[in-house]
């Protein structure tokens, strides 16, 4: 690596006031505009000094913003493609720590790191969010507690605002809520079906649920599933796997009055910690559902859930690096910004097309909106001058026309 020229030492000077560092904010900024959002808070939001004056009411707006501007992405951008087949809301929560004394709410509750359960001082966000089978996931609701909540408090709820948000962004098909152990409540379940949804949860393996994991026969109705490493057979053609499923009719919450009978999906996989055992030793893992799919199926469905975890990852990545407030109020408003701006950039990466349509933030900001230029203004008017060398020179091109170059539908005349 060389240079091929020669700098003398002043020959670097800030003086160009015509350079712009982030560019892409200008489309970014216009599909704001566009979709409503600056309206929306101003209707919706009164406040003073931003965040010194938030408060439980206007968290409640920003949460009524957050579900309305989605709708509207979701139309202007096409944000759920595939809705009218299926739609999953999955739900999830997160311990982020803070440090120091000052912070409202923050208390000791326990989250994994590298598998393994800690206890670590923070604060906990409920996060619902809304994906298809061929769209990359956004935020419909979220909502901060203390640390030390339990996972599942105020889950019914969320679920509840999940699924009507979902209707509204034009899902008529199938909504499928998904969740693990900590969601797998009676008021989960009775949210799922008071909302006409679906659900696949996972069960805590009480007496009852190990009684009904022990009843299922172990000859000839465990069945192999297919993920990756595993091998077909070339003798039976059969997949070769560590793990198997089987299904049973289960009734949970059988003692209250919200008792539900669906099917337990149990999955098997071998226990890494007996690999020379005489007979294999199996760890369960089972889910209540009420889906119609095949039971591999449902599995498979089942374990995609984990896609939240890459929303998790952007939000960590971004906004929620740091949670900035000593107030909690002000840190609730803080997280429900952090989902618009997420579902934002979502939107941007749909409207880029190609591989930007399920890339990380981290990507989409480095490729799309953090791009340098150059504001001229010949006959007054405004031009942004781009690298010349740019690799997403094509996608960024392809935001920027359907975006400025959008033009809104007009409404029917009589």
């Amino acid at each position: 690596m060389r240079l091929f020229h020669t700098f003398a030492e002043d020959s670097a000077m800030f003086d160009d006031d015509n350079l712009v560092s982030v560019a892409g904010l200008v489309p970014v900024m216009t599909l704001a505009e566009q979709t409503g959002l600056t309206s929306m808070l101003s209707d919706k939001v009164v406040i003073g000094t931003l965040l010194r004056e938030f408060t439980f009411g206007h968290t409640k707006q920003l949460e009524s913003v957050l579900r309305e501007h989605l709708c509207t992405l979701a139309d202007r951008a096409d944000l759920l493609p595939g809705a009218e087949t299926r739609v999953f809301v999955d739900i999830d929560s997160l311990l982020r720590p803070v440090y120091g004394h000052h912070k409202q709410g923050a208390s000791y509750g326990h989250t994994k790191i590298a598998g393994k359960q800690v206890l670590r001082k923070g604060l906990s966000p409920l996060v619902t969010i809304l994906g298809t089978d061929l769209a990359a996931p956004v935020i419909a609701g979220m909502r901060l507690r203390a640390g030390k909540t339990g996972s599942g408090k105020g889950a019914g709820s969320m679920v509840t605002a999940a699924i009507g948000t979902a209707r509204k962004a034009a899902a008529t098909g199938t909504i499928v809520v998904r969740g693990d152990s900590s969601y797998g409540t009676r008021k989960v379940v009775r949210a799922a079906l008071r909302g006409g949804a679906q659900f696949s949860l996972v069960m805590t393996q009480n007496s009852a649920v190990k009684k009904a994991i022990d009843s299922i026969p172990d000859d000839h109705e465990w069945t192999p599933v297919k993920y990756p490493g595993a091998v077909r057979d070339p003798d039976t053609g059969e997949w070769i796997s560590d793990a198997e499923v089987a299904e049973i009719a289960y009734t949970a919450f059988a003692s209250t009055k919200d008792r539900t009978t669906a099917r337990l999906i149990v999955r098997r996989v071998k226990d890494a910690r007996y690999p020379d055992a005489l007979f294999p030793v199996w760890r369960y893992h089972p889910f209540f559902t009420n889906s119609t799919e095949s039971t591999v199926d449902a599995d498979i469905t089942h374990r995609k859930h984990a896609v939240i975890e890459t929303v998790f990852a952007d939000l960590i990545d971004g906004p929620l690096a740091h949670i900035p407030s000593g107030r909690f109020a002000a840190n609730s408003a803080w997280v429900l910004c952090a989902a618009i701006a997420h579902n934002l950039l979502r939107a941007v990466g749909t409207l880029a097309g190609g591989p930007h349509t399920r890339a990380r933030g981290a990507t989409l900001r480095r490729k799309i909106v953090n791009i340098p230029a150059r504001l001229a203004r010949p006959q007054r008017r405004p031009i942004l001058h781009l690298p010349s060398r740019w690799p997403w020179s094509d996608s960024w091109l392809t935001l920027w026309h359907n975006i400025i170059g959008h033009t809104p539908p007009q409404p029917a005349t009589t």
